[in-house]
């Protein structure tokens, strides 16, 4: 091997254009997913204290957040819903007219190329705050899929472009397969939460889709954070089911998981940035501990070089318009 002085690697680091051409990992504005929360009433945009930056929108708000996350060249939005009710069925989940649904059709009508993706669970539309059917102390894993599928059917009628099962069920996948093509959505992809790990970084998220169990936790259903190999069985049980993109959630502490899978899988992968993650960074950036921007653009960047090609982050909105800025 060829070793200083003939090597000197800082030949490539010299200048910016050359820094630029040989970057192996690039990060767009096209890369990134921007969820949102939708709420009813009217006149709605309450901030979600955990989150800088973050709200609940009514329906007659949503149109502007949609159309600013499209002017940014963000290619999609993933949608969570605050329901009007709960129940132990979670039945806002499925109802043609739920927040989510209508959410659906609000888009759809302004921005048809906007890509929608919808979260299928239950955890925000039941009065338990659990992912399914709740029978005696454990989680009916097989009655919560039909559930499941009737969520994602409809999604599918009020137009959403992707549906995203995240209940860590097993089977969802194949569930919801099964209704969307057994009603003539073939075409509407999956992009199934496939190793969705019991963590801890999920707190603001909680706070904000109103979604925390209110007794007990999701350990029985969402993965074991040590378990790495299992990860890839999740993974490939997803696959085998119909999956056409895999996510990895949570993102910055699972990096091996999102590589590991990279290795090993050639379908699409997506890795969600999630909540406590964003709110790390807002905290550290509001004391002035770091410079948000740089910060960001790096973490989002360590994401797609693990592996990930899709990032869904609270942080797409920031990130698109650095990103455009240094263009």
């Amino acid at each position: 091997m060829v070793a200083f002085p003939a090597m000197r690697l800082r030949r490539l680091r010299e200048g910016e254009p050359l820094r630029t051409l040989i970057r192996e990992t690039k990060l767009s504005a096209t890369d990134l997913i921007y969820p949102i929360f939708v709420t009813h009433g009217r006149d709605l945009r309450e901030p979600v204290a955990p989150m800088p930056g973050i709200y609940h929108l009514s329906l007659d708000h949503l149109l502007a957040e949609v159309t600013e996350v499209a002017d940014l060249g963000i290619p999609g939005v993933l949608l969570f819903g605050l329901p009007a009710h709960k129940d132990p069925l979670g039945s806002e989940a499925y109802d043609e007219h739920g927040i989510i649904q209508e959410a659906i059709r609000v888009i759809k009508q302004a921005i048809p190329n906007l890509l929608v993706i919808t979260d299928v669970c239950l955890c925000q539309y039941t009065d338990h705050g659990h992912c399914g059917i709740v029978d005696g102390d454990r989680i009916n894993n097989d009655a919560t899929l039909e559930l499941y599928a009737q969520t994602a059917l409809s999604h599918a009628e009020a137009g959403a472009d992707v549906i995203a099962p995240s209940g860590m069920m097993d089977g969802q996948v194949r569930a919801v397969r099964t209704a969307l093509d057994e009603h003539d959505f073939k075409h509407i992809p999956i992009m199934a939460y496939a190793a969705k790990h019991a963590s801890a970084f999920y707190g603001p998220f909680r706070i904000a889709a109103d979604s925390a169990p209110q007794y007990g936790d999701r350990r029985s259903y969402q993965m074991d954070p040590a378990n790495g190999r299992m990860a890839l069985r999740e993974i490939q049980a997803d696959i085998d089911e119909g999956a056409d993109i895999v996510m990895i959630k949570p993102a910055l502490a699972y990096l091996d998981v999102i590589a590991r899978a990279r290795d090993r899988f050639d379908h699409p992968i997506a890795a969600y940035n999630v909540s406590g993650e964003y709110s790390l960074i807002k905290a550290a950036a509001a004391n002035e501990w770091i410079n948000e921007e740089e910060v960001t653009l790096e973490l989002l960047t360590g994401i797609r070089r693990a592996g990930a090609d899709i990032v869904i982050t609270y942080h797409a909105k920031d990130a698109a318009r650095w990103l455009m800025d240094r263009t």
